[in-house]
């Protein structure tokens, strides 16, 4: 959806799964954050405008990577906004400031993510603001994960368990989208392209050095594992001993689309035709690491 003003929505469909007519290539492809059905509970909740709490969307991230399912892997896209629930989070990482009632006491209130104001329900958009002009209950952040986050989760594993049936083990790509500013964190020199696999333990090194290499050869500025290492997605299903690899991809907004107006730019098609041979070309890779990767142990 372009433009300023996110849509009204009761989360009927939680989630698109768009498949494959054939499963062609040991890919899962999921994208959390680019859901632009604001739903009216939210809107009704929040202190910002409705510009503003997009500020933490992946606008457009699941069309970027809309070519997975013609050329043969399922994609998962959130249609819920990251502002109403962030499942690339554990389940309960909660701010206990955010609620006027007692938290459970299995809620993960500690977490870095939490302190930062980005838990599974957020207390800040990404720039900084608060969401909320008033304190939830513990009820309403219940709700949310029950109906969105587990169920997200559920045919996640469900979409990478398929596919290892299919080809003894999978690839799960973690699509994101970081605002301009993000590629400079830390003093660096701006990056196009951020590619985590949680410093090494979620996929293995041919695979992130694949993606390295392409982004490279189009000129792509890229970074690895920094400032963005991967989420709870790449580090809960990155698991290569089990034939199992997760990649994050951070893509820089300013290359596709105004973060102004969340609108696409020209260039949004050619990008999107370069990540479409990007799985192609990392379908190849996981297909030859898989080859000659050893079987897991039953007892793993």
């Amino acid at each position: 959806m372009d433009g300023p003003c996110p849509q009204q929505s009761t989360m009927e469909a939680a989630f698109d799964i768009r498949q494959p007519p054939i499963r062609a290539l040991p890919l899962v492809l999921a994208s959390p954050h680019s859901g632009a059905d604001y739903p009216s509970d939210l809107l009704a909740a929040s202190r910002l405008d409705p510009l503003t709490l997009r500020r933490s969307e992946d606008s457009f991230v699941d069309a970027l990577f809309g070519a997975a399912p013609e050329l043969g892997a399922p994609l998962l896209a959130a249609r819920f906004p990251r502002a109403y629930l962030d499942v690339n989070r554990e389940a309960w990482e909660l701010d206990p400031t955010m609620f006027c009632d007692t938290l459970p006491s299995f809620v993960n209130a500690r977490s870095p993510r939490v302190r930062m104001g980005l838990g599974t329900i957020a207390r800040v958009v990404a720039s900084g603001e608060e969401i909320y002009a008033r304190k939830l209950y513990f009820a309403e952040a219940k709700q949310r994960v029950d109906a969105l986050y587990y169920p997200y989760h559920e045919t996640l594993r469900g979409l990478i368990e398929e596919t290892e049936d299919a080809f003894g083990g999978c690839l799960l790509i973690d699509c994101h989208s970081m605002p301009s500013a993000a590629g400079t964190l830390g003093g660096q020199d701006a990056a196009d392209i951020v590619l985590g696999d949680c410093h090494g333990t979620a996929c293995a090194p041919q695979i992130i050095e694949a993606a390295r290499g392409f982004f490279a050869e189009r000129q792509f500025a890229v970074a690895l594992n920094a400032p963005y290492s991967g989420g709870f997605t790449t580090g809960h299903y990155g698991s290569p001993a089990r034939r199992r690899h997760a990649l994050q991809i951070e893509i820089n907004r300013g290359l596709y689309m105004d973060e102004r107006n969340y609108r696409r730019k020209p260039a949004f098609a050619r990008l999107a035709a370069d990540l479409a041979a990007l799985i192609e070309c990392l379908g190849e890779v996981i297909r030859e690491c898989l080859a000659g990767q050893a079987e897991p142990r039953a007892a793993e």
